[in-house]
């Protein structure tokens, strides 16, 4: 990484990319809504599928909320590095004095922001559909809470693997989904882990540092991908 500016400074250009790249994307709505609405729609259909029965909901409820969650949030993966992309932006950004893993940190986490963010808040509503508890409800909200940005931090490098590629989304998905386990494991575990009655902080601690591993890792190499990408 350069060493060309302060940390002040790269601080101060990563709050930037971050505001400039929420900013863009709530100016198109379905940025957000759209893994929002999947993600309810996903989750509402397996108690209409399984029956009212308020047993099996209710040991159901960690692991659908948290696939649905998982398979919303991949949703806008592929449009991370799109357009920038598509416009020559990209390009631009890997011959800039900027680290590019700083723009991919700005950008993944402005797509936590936008897609991951949001099921977080929208999962209590869902988990009631399901039996859970007030407790069980804000245990479900911080696995999410520190599942999801690793979520676009990983999924980062998938979108710049398969950026310009023909059938993205289906290679993406394939690149993605088993480094995706190990969050699913952990935080549907947590959940489950306090309905049994046992301690939460193994699956809360192990979540934490996945994200401080995907906050290290994660940027460094994306941006390595994506200068594979544009040559």
């Amino acid at each position: 990484m350069s060493t060309s500016l302060k940390p002040m400074a790269l601080g101060y250009v990563l709050l930037a990319v971050l505001r400039r790249e929420v900013s863009l994307g709530m100016r198109q709505k379905g940025e957000v809504l759209t893994p929002l609405v999947f993600f309810v729609v996903i989750a509402s259909l397996f108690p209409l599928g399984v029956g009212p029965e308020s047993a099996l909901l209710l040991r159901m409820a960690p692991g659908v909320l948290w696939v649905s969650a998982l398979l919303a949030a991949m949703l806008s993966l592929q449009r991370m590095f799109a357009t920038d992309y598509a416009d020559g932006s990209l390009e631009q950004m890997a011959l800039s004095t900027t680290p590019l893993a700083l723009l991919v940190l700005a950008k993944a986490l402005a797509h936590f922001v936008l897609a991951g963010l949001p099921l977080v808040f929208m999962a209590p509503v869902l988990g009631l559909q399901f039996g859970l508890d007030t407790r069980a409800l804000g245990i479900l909200m911080l696995s999410l809470l520190l599942g999801t940005p690793t979520l676009s931090l990983i999924g980062s490098i998938g979108a710049a693997l398969t950026l310009g590629v023909r059938g993205a989304g289906v290679l993406l998905s394939l690149l993605i989904l088993p480094l995706y386990i190990p969050v699913l494991i952990f935080g549907a575990g947590a959940v489950e882990a306090d309905a049994a009655g046992l301690s939460i902080g193994g699956h809360l601690s192990l979540m934490a540092a996945l994200l401080v591993l995907s906050l290290f890792f994660s940027p460094l190499a994306t941006a390595a991908a994506l200068r594979i990408s544009l040559e």
